[in-house]
């Protein structure tokens, strides 16, 4: 989507009888992209919905308010990657349980997923993930799995490029260690 089509798009949500079909649009073009960086994120399937569903919630709450510095998508990934980790935070309120446990737990879920098709390398690199710090996890999905631009990850997360470089050879690192050991 470019600037123009955004520019368009937001002055059909601005119209009451076009409203329903500029955000059609925008799930449309956005919807799977969304989920899976959110799933990437928070593993299980459910909750990627869950988190899917209340982004574009407030995707369209707050369309109005939308200053168009970014593009639209951009803005979106952004509320989908906060929203993930407003999730993971609270759900480690609600675990009174040691952080080893937490993973292993995650790490059984998706064992179990039915969701999850990958191989034994690509099982092994997801719980690798899920033993990093929240901010390299992130950097990695958005380089790695998406191919995102530097500059562009930098718009979504509103972090320096240099942090992102740093968060991102970190996470590489410790996934090339803990791959070699095993």
């Amino acid at each position: 989507m470019n600037e123009v089509n955004d520019k368009e798009l937001l002055k059909m949500f601005q119209e009451p009888n076009t409203r329903n079909e500029a955000f059609n649009h925008i799930i449309n073009y956005n919807q799977e992209r969304i989920y899976w960086h959110i799933r990437k994120i928070v593993l299980c399937h459910e909750d990627a919905n869950d988190i899917t569903q209340n982004t574009f919630l407030l995707v369209y709450k707050n369309l109005n308010k939308f200053n168009g510095k970014s593009k639209i998508y951009t803005w979106i990934y952004r509320i989908a990657t906060n929203e993930s980790i407003t999730f993971l935070k609270k759900q480690k309120k609600h675990v009174f349980e040691p952080l080893e446990n937490v993973s292993s737990r995650l790490k059984y879920h998706l064992q179990e997923d039915v969701y999850f098709d990958g191989n034994k390398i690509e099982k092994k690199l997801q719980e690798t993930l899920l033993e990093l710090p929240i901010k390299q996890k992130i950097a990695f999905n958005m380089k790695y799995f998406e191919n995102m631009k530097y500059k562009e990850i930098s718009e979504i997360l509103g972090t320096s490029i240099g942090a992102l470089k740093a968060n991102y050879h970190h996470a590489k690192e410790k996934i090339k260690k803990k791959l070699e050991l095993d």
